[in-house]
C-alpha cells in the first residue's frame, strides 16, 4: 500500500499537480485550489498545528504519510514535508489508500486532527 501512494505522489508530482511548502499550501487552500493536504510525520508541532487550523478553515481533508526525507525523494522536492494535492482524481486515489490502513495504524497517526 505504501508503495501505491509513493507511486502516486510521483505521478502528481511529475504531472504538476502538487503545491509544496506551508505558505504555498495555505495561500491555495485559501483559492480553494488544493483537494488533499499531506503532511510528513516528522514536522515540528508548530508546523502541523498550523496547516490542520488552515486545512479544517479551508474544508480541505488533512493526512500524515511518510517522513520528510521518504517525502522529498518520492516528489523530488528536497527538504519539503508539505504537501497539496491540487487534482481531485489523485486526491481521492490517495485517501483511499491512506484510509485503508487499520484502525489502530490509524490512531497512532492521528495528530491534532489530522489523520
Amino acid at each position: 500500500m505504501p508503495d501505491r501512494i509513493d507511486s502516486l505522489l510521483g505521478f502528481a508530482a511529475k504531472a504538476r499537480k502538487l503545491a509544496v511548502g506551508t505558505n504555498t499550501c495555505i495561500f491555495r487552500m485559501q483559492k480553494r485550489e488544493i483537494a488533499l493536504l499531506l503532511l510528513a510525520s516528522d514536522l515540528a508541532e508548530g508546523t502541523v498545528k498550523k496547516m490542520t487550523s488552515a486545512a479544517q478553515k479551508a474544508g480541505v481533508p488533512c493526512r500524515t504519510y511518510g517522513t520528510i526525507e521518504k517525502l522529498s525523494h518520492v516528489t523530488g522536492n528536497p527538504g519539503a514535508g508539505v504537501f497539496g494535492v491540487t487534482d481531485r482524481g489523485f486526491a481521492e486515489s490517495i485517501l483511499k489508500e491512506t484510509d485503508k490502513e487499520t484502525p489502530a495504524e490509524s490512531s497512532e497517526r492521528e495528530v491534532f486532527g489530522c489523520r
